[in-house]
């Protein structure tokens, strides 16, 4: 199987692969060239993470992986009023023609999949550790664990909004994590399953967003940070 790569090129000081047609399914580099070996490995691990929890796998009879650089996408920062800058500013991440691309039914039916997938691990690892743990801060941390599962609900939250499609205020948010994720991944859903065929194409801030791009990000984003908590949960302080 060929995997057409976005590569975004300084993203948070590195590079990150996208494997296009696979929401959810991405990779990390200190350069361009290591994101891209990287992508094989990482795209059979999503491979086995989609079989662990359906037995009707779309991946299941994927052997052979081909991974192929489609487009490269160099982050860059603007300032208010959209002149490109140097640093500080806001950072216009990654559009790709893949982008415009309108979803079909079956990339809709099975990125939600890919979705609830993710949401049920991190509620699996995260629910039930106790306060003391949600709330230990950590050296070079940023949050708590609290404050990360804060902080996946607020950008998916975001994300949403530059679509014009949050449906309500980020004043409306409730203050507890999990009640916010529920309510943002209720509207997350209600989008994208109305997505099927929808050509609405949003600039914003000076960046693109589109029903595809919002799956791209929200699986990679909640992906990224079941992971960050994952390390968190296992420091024993």
């Amino acid at each position: 199987m060929q995997i057409k790569v976005g590569l975004e090129n300084n993203a948070g000081g590195r590079s990150l692969a996208w494997a296009q047609d696979f929401p959810g399914c991405f990779s990390y580099g200190k350069d361009a060239s290591e994101a891209l070996v990287s992508l094989a490995p990482s795209f059979l691990l999503y491979k086995s993470w989609i079989a662990r929890h359906t037995a009707e796998s779309w991946l299941a009879d994927v052997r052979d992986v081909d991974v192929h650089l489609s487009e490269v996408f160099e982050v860059y920062h603007i300032d208010t009023d959209f002149d490109t800058v140097a640093a500080g500013g806001v950072s216009i991440h990654s559009w790709f023609r893949h982008d415009w691309r309108p979803l079909t039914r079956l990339e809709v039916k099975r990125g939600l999949q890919v979705l609830s997938f993710a949401r049920a691990d991190l509620l699996d690892l995260a629910f039930n550790l106790p306060d003391e743990t949600l709330n230990r801060t950590y050296p070079d941390e940023r949050w708590s664990i609290r404050g990360i599962l804060q902080h996946v609900a607020g950008v998916e939250w975001y994300y949403l909004d530059c679509l014009g499609q949050a449906g309500f205020t980020r004043r409306e948010l409730p203050e507890d994590p999990f009640e916010c994720l529920g309510m943002v991944r209720r509207r997350t859903l209600e989008v994208l399953s109305a997505a099927e065929g929808a050509t609405q194409v949003v600039g914003v801030g000076g960046e693109f967003w589109s029903p595809r791009k919002l799956l791209r990000r929200v699986a990679w984003h909640e992906l990224d940070h079941l992971q960050h908590i994952q390390r968190l949960s296992q420091i024993n302080v």
